[in-house]
């Protein structure tokens, strides 16, 4: 079934704490959620559908509902890592289609950084997953297993650190006028290049920020999208996909954006030179690098070449990209970033991105998010929106 033009997001909203230690998750949740339902124009008792993932406190919708004081009758709490929020994009859209709900809410909140979580350490994904007997004893840290796949591209492709410290400049460039980004101050390559190792080739200005904070978002059906006095923001096309190990036999060079990408481009009848502004994943400057060539935006191997001279900065470069600062500079809240991905194209079609970085008659626009750890399984979700 396609969803294409069958649901349009009418409500966005960004927490805007980056270190809440006096708030409950639960408490950042139901802010968001509020933030939502503020922008949209609706009334809690509109909503009728709830879409979490394990992020969400306690027994997830079940309490979620209960805390909030909801009456729905659709829930959703897939869980595909940060990338989670991208796909509940799709699944209220589905779910609309179907006749499940007419108004899907869509909660994130979270605070390692107040539990003083470095983004670094070994993860633990569930003691009866069938890899962590295997894996987790040897320390797989989220690092790690990026720097593995950055490694392997360069060795592949010829990609440099200097090729890959462009993406954390852009991002720079544009966090400088967004007043809540946790790294306002505009870096150069060597300021990234000469940063601290963190895992060999990766340096610390090459990963994202830890933070506080949520995000919420609300997916409506067409006519009441359309009763209300917000700009109208269609979802045009979505595509998820898993990438696992395989036994061994992957090539650590391609992401699951590989997949995603084209069926969201297919279901969307767009291609990528069509696409204006991007929202890309960037819980490390090679993840960003990686799923620009696997959406189709450059040749694979050619990513280094194409973020280089600054072509992802808004105003002068080819494809911007994550206009708020991203996870790179901005937030990265609960350790997910897909939900704030989703919230700047939002920003950028509606037109109410800051001045500075606003790509000029913004029409059409792709969110894309990343979960688990690239160098070993991961999940991608790609959505495409258009300014109606």
């Amino acid at each position: 079934m396609s969803i294409k033009g069958k649901a349009y997001i009418v409500g966005a909203y960004e927490h805007p704490t980056r270190k809440a230690p006096d708030k409950s998750v639960a408490q950042l949740h139901a802010e968001c959620a509020r933030g939502a339902i503020l922008d949209s124009g609706l009334t809690k008792d509109d909503i009728d559908g709830y879409f979490c993932a394990t992020d969400a406190p306690g027994l997830g919708p079940l309490s979620m509902v209960d805390y909030m004081g909801l009456k729905v009758r659709h829930v959703d709490t897939t869980e595909t890592g940060g990338s989670s929020y991208v796909v509940h994009v799709a699944h209220a859209a589905e779910a609309i289609a179907l006749g499940k709900c007419n108004i899907a809410l869509i909660t994130l909140s979270g605070w390692p950084r107040s539990e003083g979580s470095s983004g670094t350490q070994a993860r633990n994904y569930g003691a009866s997953a069938p890899d962590v007997a295997y894996e987790f004893s040897y320390g797989m840290a989220t690092a790690n297993g990026y720097a593995m796949v950055a490694r392997r591209h360069m060795h592949e492709f010829g990609t440099t650190s200097e090729q890959l410290a462009w993406i954390k400049v852009a991002a720079s460039h544009h966090a400088q006028y967004n007043e809540h980004a946790m790294l306002r101050n505009v870096v150069t390559v060597e300021d990234v290049v000469n940063s601290p190792m963190i895992a060999d080739p990766l340096h610390r200005l090459d990963c994202c920020v830890v933070s506080d904070g949520g995000g919420a978002l609300i997916v409506a059906r067409p006519e009441v999208a359309k009763q209300l006095n917000r700009p109208l923001v269609k979802v045009l096309g979505a595509g998820e996909a898993p990438r696992g190990q395989n036994g061994g036999k992957v090539d650590l060079t391609t992401c699951a954006a590989a997949f995603s990408g084209p069926a969201a481009f297919a279901e969307a009848g767009v291609k990528p030179a069509d696409i204006q502004y991007v929202s890309i994943y960037d819980s490390f400057t090679i993840t960003v690098l990686m799923q620009l060539e696997d959406l189709g935006f450059c040749k694979k191997g050619e990513g280094g070449k194409f973020v280089a001279d600054g072509n992802l900065i808004s105003g002068t470069g080819k494809l911007p990209f994550n206009t708020d600062g991203g996870g790179l500079c901005n937030n990265h809240p609960a350790n997910r970033g897909g939900m704030t991905k989703v919230i700047e194209a939002v920003r950028q079609l509606r037109g109410e991105a800051h001045p500075k970085v606003q790509v000029p008659d913004c029409k059409l626009a792709l969110a894309q998010g990343m979960g688990g750890n690239l160098g070993s399984r991961h999940a991608s979700g790609t959505v495409i929106l258009e300014r109606e």
